[in-house]
């Protein structure tokens, strides 16, 4: 991997070190906050958000090498793919929302209950990647669409390490 794109790749995943923070905060008990500066945390995550889905598009665009015709018809799909996988992480910060939510509570059930829709959100990211690889196919060569799955990929990884070094292990709770 080169420089710019381990760059671009760090900078994408600090944009969501305030994330669980925000959240945590929000959900703490102890917390005075009004109803309105929660209202506000949530405007931020949703900026927040929005803009990790700016860089995402941006790292994609600046190391996926696509001719003028190509990005033409690319773009489009990449939208309607965004779309989709936007839903499933709504599920996905819905869930990490109400285990903060939920944080110093939670009990044998929630923590199963818990693991077995994280379980289930990423399944579903995993057959949204599998229905749009012949969408992607049809409008750019294998090789681009390869990398295309690459990049999308590694991005949401990192961008998963980051949350997951956020969020304390359930066990930690007392």
């Amino acid at each position: 991997m080169n420089k710019k794109i381990m760059v671009l790749f760090v900078l994408a995943g600090a944009f969501l070190l305030e994330a669980p923070r925000t959240m945590a905060q929000a959900a703490t008990p102890a917390s005075t906050a009004s109803a309105k500066s929660q209202q506000a945390s949530e405007q931020d995550i949703q900026l927040l958000r929005q803009d990790i889905r700016s860089k995402k598009k941006q790292l994609i665009a600046a190391n996926l090498d696509l001719t003028d015709v190509e990005a033409t018809k690319f773009w489009p799909v990449y939208d309607q793919f965004t779309a989709d996988l936007m839903k499933i992480n709504d599920q996905k910060y819905a869930l990490l929302k109400q285990y903060a939510e939920n944080w110093g509570t939670i009990t044998d059930a929630q923590a199963l209950d818990y693991i077995q829709r994280s379980l289930a959100i990423d399944e579903q990211i995993v057959q949204l990647r599998i229905k749009y690889v012949p969408i992607v196919n049809k409008v750019l060569p294998g090789k681009k669409t390869a990398t295309f799955f690459q990049l999308e990929r590694r991005i949401s990884m990192m961008i998963d390490i980051q949350l997951a070094s956020q969020i304390p292990l359930v066990q930690e709770q007392k």
